[in-house]
């Protein structure tokens, strides 16, 4: 079940969510900082 809720939250973020492909992350604003780190914990629990 777990993995299921993390898969869909995974699909909403990859359909949503702006993409930092390729930017210098230390460059990065807090909030974009954040959003990064919260699809990073999507994306490795979505794996497990």
């Amino acid at each position: 079940m777990k993995k299921y809720i993390f898969k869909t939250l995974s699909k909403f973020n990859k359909a949503v969510l702006p993409k930092y492909y390729r930017r210098d992350l230390s460059r990065l604003k807090k909030w974009e900082k954040a959003i990064v780190g919260y699809k990073y914990w999507v994306t490795s629990n979505a794996l497990d």
